[in-house]
C-alpha cells in the first residue's frame, strides 16, 4: 500500500502513528536517502527503512514518542563491532526522521498520495525544532497544501524539485522530492504476467495490466496491479499515456498480437520497452518492422529477449529476469 494512503485510511479512522524517513545515510547502510516506514498506533508497518535492528530501533523509538507530539533526528550509529555482535549485513550511519502524523494535515497527506501515484512532481517541506512543527506540500505553480509558506522562501525551495533525495537543511528543516513510481504497462495477463505484476509491484512501480480477455484480466489474478483495463490491443493505446517516462513489457498470448503491440509502442516517447520470445520471433518481428520503415536504433531499443540472461524457465524465474532488467534500466536515471 502507499505509505500516505496508509497515513490517510489510519486518520480517517481517527487513530496516530509516525512517519520514519530516511534523511541521511553513510556507509553501506541497506536502504538509500528516501525509504519511508509508517508505523501505527497499533504497532502495524507500512514500508520499510532497511528492515534487521535498524528498523526495529527506529519502530521502538517511534513507538516511545506516539502521541507526544515529538519530532526527532534519530541517529543509527552501526559500526563494525556492532555489525559483527549482532550478525547484520550492513554497516553505515543512518540518520532518520521520525515526526507525528497529525489530522491537521489529511488533506497534504492525500494530495502527496496521489501525486506519487499519478506520476506528478512536488515537494514535501517539514520544520521543526523549538519553533514548533510545520508541514507544507508544493506543487508545481506554488499549488500548496498544509501550512503556509513566505513567497521568499518558497522561492528558494523551487530548486528541489528536481533533487532526487531529501535534503536536510540546518538542523530542523527537511526538503523531500516526492519519489515518482515508474509507470509499468504490462500487456498481456497470463502466468507470466501475475508475477512480473507481483516483483514489479514490490520495487514502486506502478503496474498497469493490459489484456482483452475478463477472465484472465481481472482483480482475482492480479491483487497487486494498480491498474487492470479489459480492451482489446487495438483501442486501449488510446486511453494510455506515453510521455517518455513508461516501461512497456509484451507479453501476449501469440506473435501477431506482441507484432501489433511493438509497433504500437514504437511509435510513441517510451523509458523501456521489452518482449518476450524466441531468437527465431524476434528477428521475424525485427525483419517485418524494417520493412514498414522503422529505423534501425528504434528496432534496437527493444530488449528482446526480455530480462536478464540468468538461465530463467519458470513463470517466476522469468518473472525476475524481466523486473531485474526493468530495475536496471530505471537506475540509469
Amino acid at each position: 500500500m502507499n505509505i500516505y494512503r496508509a497515513i490517510e485510511q489510519y486518520t480517517n479512522e481517527g487513530k496516530t502513528g509516525m512517519l520514519a524517513t530516511v534523511i541521511r545515510r553513510l556507509g553501506s547502510a541497506p536502504r538509500d536517502t528516501g525509504a519511508k516506514m509508517f508505523i501505527g498506533e497499533d504497532g502495524k508497518t507500512y514500508g520499510t527503512i532497511g528492515g534487521g535492528k535498524l528498523e526495529l530501533d527506529a519502530i521502538e523509538e517511534s513507538l516511545r514518542l506516539m502521541g507526544k507530539g515529538q519530532t526527532e533526528i534519530f541517529h543509527i550509529r552501526m559500526n563494525a563491532t556492532t555489525v559483527a555482535d549482532q550478525g547484520m549485513l550492513c554497516g553505515g550511519d543512518v540518520d532518520i526522521l521520525l515526526e507525528p502524523v497529525d489530522k491537521r494535515y489529511l488533506e497534504l497527506y492525500r494530495e502527496v498520495g496521489q501525486c506519487i501515484e499519478k506520476g506528478k512532481r512536488g515537494i514535501v517541506i517539514t520544520r521543526f525544532g523549538p519553533t514548533g512543527f510545520s508541514k507544507t506540500f508544493v506543487e508545481p505553480g506554488n499549488i500548496i497544501f498544509g501550512d503556509p509558506i513566505k513567497d521568499e522562501q518558497l522561492n528558494e525551495f523551487q530548486g528541489y524539485f528536481d533533487e532526487r533525495n531529501p535534503v536536510l537543511i540546518g538542523d530542523d528543516t527537511v526538503v523531500e522530492p516526492i519519489l515518482r513510481y515508474s509507470p509499468l504497462y504490462i500487456f498481456g495477463a497470463g502466468h507470466v504476467s501475475q508475477f512480473i505484476s507481483k516483483v514489479a509491484k514490490i520495487v514502486d512501480f506502478y503496474v498497469v495490466v493490459i489484456d482483452d480477455r475478463s477472465e484472465f484480466a481481472n482483480r482475482e489474478r492480479f491483487p497487486d496491479a494498480d491498474e487492470i483495463i479489459v480492451d482489446s490491443f487495438e483501442d486501449v493505446f488510446s486511453k494510455l499515456d506515453f510521455t517518455g517516462k513508461e516501461y512497456a513489457v509484451i507479453v501476449t498470448r501469440g506473435h501477431s498480437f506482441d507484432a501489433y503491440v511493438l509497433e504500437e509502442v514504437l511509435k510513441r516517447d517510451y523509458r523501456y520497452v521489452g518482449m518476450i520470445g524466441s531468437k527465431r520471433k524476434v528477428k521475424i518481428i525485427f525483419d517485418n518492422l524494417r520493412k514498414m520503415g522503422f529505423e534501425e536504433d528504434v528496432i534496437k531499443s527493444v530488449h528482446a529477449p526480455i530480462g536478464i540472461d540468468i538461465d530463467a524457465e519458470t513463470p517466476q524465474e522469468i518473472a525476475i529476469s524481466i523486473v531485474a532488467e526493468l530495475i536496471q534500466e530505471r537506475a540509469k536515471g
